[in-house]
């Protein structure tokens, strides 16, 4: 079973036992999603992309809702805009577009819903891993981490998302501090393979240290 990009950064946002967010600030985990979209979008040929601007190539559909709803607001979008631009953009649907990838991905049966009540008042819905369903696919954070500790040329999907995890602050999740500290220059080196990733990375980068100065989404 392939899983889109935003999938799959939409599980290492969850932790694997409890189901719940892994605590990450909201903004980071939002710029995540955004990140995620238009690095899926890159890699199906719809849009091409740099520090200054991002550019619709083509128009096709992907049969993907949460992909050709981000391709629709970049087509109609008047004027070229750039990535810091679509990231904080696309960045605001990202509360929507994570329900419909947990969703997704609830019915794929990679994750199972759970409903219940947090000081027996506030509803609580949990997405923890699921039993069944998931020997299809090697569990993303486990491939990311055993990347990390070999020595293998990566694939440019999957340094692309550990571009990605690096810009947002989700690398230290998947290592223990030891291997954080001793494997930091391999982590730069994957990251920095592709052109995206050194952008759009960038890009988010310079994003959250601008709402840190000035305290809100820009």
């Amino acid at each position: 079973m392939q899983l889109t990009m935003p999938e799959e950064m939409t599980l290492l946002l969850l932790d694997d036992r409890t189901g719940r967010p892994v605590g990450l600030p909201p903004p980071a985990a939002d710029f995540a999603i955004a990140g995620a979209v238009l690095m899926e979008l890159s890699l199906l040929l719809r849009i091409d992309t740099d520090l200054e601007r991002v550019m619709v190539t083509s128009h096709k559909p992907t049969g993907d809702a949460v992909l050709d709803e981000a391709l629709v607001m970049l087509t109609t979008s008047q004027g070229m805009r750039d990535s810091r631009h679509w990231i904080t953009t696309i960045g605001k649907k990202a509360e929507l577009f994570r329900s419909m990838l947990l969703g997704r991905l609830a019915d794929k049966g990679v994750l199972r819903r759970e409903e219940g009540r947090f000081l027996w008042v506030f509803a609580d819905r949990r997405y923890p891993k699921a039993a069944e369903g998931v020997a299809e696919i090697k569990e993303v954070r486990t491939r990311l981490r055993e990347l990390i500790l070999s020595d293998e040329i990566p694939e440019p999907r999957d340094s692309l998302l550990l571009g990605l995890c690096r810009a947002t602050g989700l690398v230290p999740l998947l290592l223990t501090p030891i291997e954080l500290e001793e494997t930091q220059q391999r982590v730069d080196d994957i990251a920095d393979l592709e052109e995206l990733n050194r952008s759009l990375a960038e890009v988010i980068r310079q994003v959250q240290a601008s709402m840190v100065a000035f305290g809100g989404l820009a």
